[in-house]
């Protein structure tokens, strides 16, 4: 199955410096857009087909929100990565900031957005997140953005699952489909940990969008989930030390596309 017209691509993950008004902002605007433009266009001479950018360094987040600083300067940031890169590119606005993503992938020319708390109510470290598919669907066809895929974040990590315990990941992967995700996105418990194998391969045969795996993948494990995920999101294995917060390193993303591919 293909994802945004690809056969399992490779998203590599551009966390952007933490971002004006946030507690950790240090920088200035000019050199944050330059850094994320430079680690582009890396990952475009490696050969990774798709980018997504978000605002990881902008600890503590907000719940389902973000200012209107937040959203100006990503929809900037994705609208600069795409055009030095010309590769399908998405974003995802922490913590479950979905309006403003999709409003700022509208505004940049995007392909996608991440969307997490689409179905079911799960606690994060930011609170309780209600679910907001219809929301986030109606919103979609207001704008015009249509053509903005929407992957979805079930039982995501750095989350508490325990109000839906009872629901397996299987049935959430279906209810996730029949509210018109455009693709599941399957998690570990947190950023950098690897899912579970026979949890994705449950819910590749539970449903016909696309499942792409989204933390934990690395060079030693890759095949594993290639042969059951339709993409992979790549964040942390392609940093120094397999640290997402540390600089992208790239002979790891050359070596792993080699393997890959």
């Amino acid at each position: 199955m293909k994802v945004l017209n690809l056969e399992k691509p490779i998203i590599a993950m551009i966390h952007v410096d933490a971002l004006p008004g946030t507690p950790k902002y240090g920088s200035n605007i000019k050199s944050i857009i330059n850094k994320a433009k430079s680690e582009a266009v890396l990952y475009k001479d490696a050969g990774i087909d798709v980018l997504m950018i978000e605002n990881m360094h902008d600890v503590p987040y907000l719940n389902r929100t973000a200012g209107p600083e937040i959203t100006a300067i990503m929809s900037i940031l994705l609208y600069e990565v795409k055009n030095i890169s010309g590769l399908p590119s998405g974003i995802q606005i922490l913590a479950g900031a979905n309006k403003q993503a999709l409003g700022a992938a509208l505004a940049a020319g995007a392909d996608f957005i991440r969307a997490e708390g689409f179905v079911y109510a799960h606690v994060a470290d930011e609170g309780f997140f209600n679910s907001d598919a219809g929301e986030i669907l109606r919103y979609r066809k207001q704008i015009g953005a249509g053509h903005i895929s929407i992957f979805t974040d079930i039982k995501k990590k750095h989350s508490s699952h325990s109000i839906t315990d009872d629901t397996d990941i299987a049935d959430t992967a279906k209810a996730a489909e029949y509210f018109l995700s455009d693709g599941v996105i399957i998690t570990g418990s947190a950023t950098g940990k690897e899912p579970s194998l026979e949890e994705i391969r449950r819910v590749k045969e539970s449903i016909t969008i696309p499942v792409l795996a989204g933390s934990g993948i690395t060079i030693d494990n890759v095949q594993d989930y290639n042969q059951y995920c339709d993409s992979l999101i790549i964040g942390s294995y392609f940093k120094t030390e397999g640290k997402w917060y540390n600089p992208v390193e790239i002979k790891r993303v050359k070596e792993f596309v080699k393997k890959v591919k």
